[in-house]
């Protein structure tokens, strides 16, 4: 149950703002998201975080995979499965292994290839510490470069920063 009213229709906006940003969600993506049902409520905020979200998705120089592999690791670090059953079948679709997927989800003996280690503890990482060592951050560099490393890093903010909207809303 939602402890912050979820805006999913246009009928319930208040202000010019809250509109015009619900007619830029639903023409950008489809429909009112989850994440954009609770930030409607501070719409100047929402529709800067709407831009960086297209940015992330849609012109980004990361692979789908890594990106993909980045969010439903953010997904369960961050407790949200709103962003997990989104983003799940993303992931499989762009060749995260069903097996790499489920190891987030529940653990166990799984054998990660060397990206997707240096990927998950580097996100684990940041996300436990709101940093990384030097040894991580060296191996994501060695990965990514530096665009690579400085994108990824901007994935793991914004998508944390999504499930901390919609978990205080109650929403994920």
């Amino acid at each position: 149950m939602a402890r912050i009213e979820l805006l999913t229709e246009r009928g319930q906006l208040h202000s010019d703002a809250q509109r015009d940003l619900f007619d830029r969600i639903v023409a950008s993506r489809g429909e009112m998201i989850r994440p954009f049902q609770v930030l409607a409520h501070a719409p100047a905020v929402a529709g800067v975080i709407g831009e960086v979200g297209a940015a992330i998705r849609f012109a980004g120089s990361l692979s789908d995979h890594d990106r993909e592999l980045v969010i439903i690791t953010a997904a369960v670090i961050t407790g949200c499965q709103f962003e997990w059953d989104s983003h799940h079948p993303i992931a499989l679709e762009v060749g995260v292994r069903p097996e790499t997927a489920e190891y987030l989800r529940s653990g166990g003996d799984h054998e990660l290839d060397d990206t997707e280690r240096t990927i998950i503890e580097y996100v684990r990482e940041l996300c436990d510490t709101g940093n990384v060592s030097d040894d991580r951050l060296a191996a994501m560099l060695e990965l990514l470069g530096n665009e690579g490393t400085v994108e990824l890093t901007a994935v793991v903010g914004y998508y944390t920063m999504l499930a901390y909207v919609m978990n205080v809303a109650g929403a994920c």
